[in-house]
């Protein structure tokens, strides 16, 4: 990565699951990196630790436009890499609100006053979600998108509003697409770190339908060193899609995590299925191999076998976000 060419970089929701990880990344190449954050429940400075303090950190809301413009005087960043966004398809489901009001006016916000302070970059991590689901094939970065729950639905609104600025203001921008990440750190209300949580809680893990919904499994290291590799060197006012090559049936995967934490193939059980269940995701990243050399690296089972000794050594953490998951799923 280029020292040179990003003088400073602003990272919102660097506090979350993947913006932490790239924030950690960044100061081990010793980039000068600030992070602005709300700290929602999702959100935690804990993730930071192992960068010995190498960032400026902003309590900062990005729907607040006089907050957000206040970082940027301050930090005038060269690049803004932008991750700050409700996330979990289940909350949407319950409630959209939050989610149209940071995935698409906190963009919006952040668009407008990386404008006013010539900001030369701006990466947005979008989502997988918004092609909406695929029977067979890949989706590549010129497919319509289709989103299917309220959360993909803001994610692809946020998509479309950096496309429209890219366009019709010239704004410098690139928009990254992820498949499903997973590892350390990860909140567990998602698949993988809550059915850790559950098997080492000795419950059987929850599994919606029949397990049959197919998802390709990124792993956060991968998944960062993409941004990176984007954020570097990628076309400004292009689409990237970042794909893991890991295809897994929900039930495959709870499968998997019960033999590496030594437990029953059978301590799962079947739940009432999701409303608008996408029954697959599966990107086609030759894009990003062809023109950044990006690949990722790691197998599924070698990224689950990781995460599971990283889940071991922090049980205190995972357990801290428990009542919280409880309340979720209407425990």
């Amino acid at each position: 990565m280029g020292k040179k060419r990003h003088s400073s970089v602003l990272v919102t929701g660097g506090a979350g699951f993947i913006g932490s990880a790239f924030v950690r990344l960044l100061a081990e190449q010793g980039v000068p990196v600030a992070v602005l954050d709300k700290l929602t429940y999702s959100g935690d400075l804990k993730r930071l630790e192992g960068t010995g303090g190498r960032f400026r950190f902003y309590k900062t809301d990005i729907c607040n436009k006089r907050a957000a413009g206040a970082v940027f005087a301050s930090e005038r960043p060269d690049t803004v890499v932008h991750f700050a966004a409700e996330s979990h398809v289940d909350r949407s489901i319950k409630d959209a609100a939050p989610f149209i009001e940071t995935n698409i006016k906190g963009t919006q916000v952040l668009l407008d006053v990386s404008r006013k302070y010539s900001v030369n970059r701006f990466v947005f991590i979008s989502s997988d979600e918004v092609y909406g689901e695929i029977a067979d094939g890949k989706f590549k970065e010129d497919f319509p998108l289709k989103p299917n729950s309220p959360y993909a639905a803001s994610k692809a609104a946020a998509d479309l509003l950096v496309q429209a600025y890219i366009r019709t203001n010239k704004f410098p921008a690139i928009i990254v697409r992820p498949s499903n990440t997973y590892g350390p750190w990860q909140y567990p209300e998602k698949l993988i770190p809550l059915a850790i949580l559950r098997i080492l809680g000795k419950e059987k893990v929850p599994v919606y339908g029949k397990g049959k919904n197919i998802r390709e499994w990124l792993y956060i290291d991968d998944c960062v060193r993409g941004i990176a590799e984007i954020m570097d060197k990628g076309r400004l006012g292009q689409i990237y899609n970042l794909g893991g090559s890991c295809e897994s049936r929900n039930i495959d995967t709870v499968k998997l995590l019960l033999r590496l934490l030594g437990e029953k193939a059978d301590r799962f059980k079947f739940v009432k299925d999701r409303p608008g269940h996408d029954i697959r995701y599966s990107l086609n990243s030759g894009k990003a191999a062809k023109e950044l050399g990006w690949r990722p690296k790691v197998k599924l089972a070698e990224g689950l076998k990781s995460t599971v000794a990283w889940s071991l050594g922090h049980r205190d953490w995972l357990k801290s976000k428990l009542a919280d998951v409880n309340k979720l799923y209407g425990k």
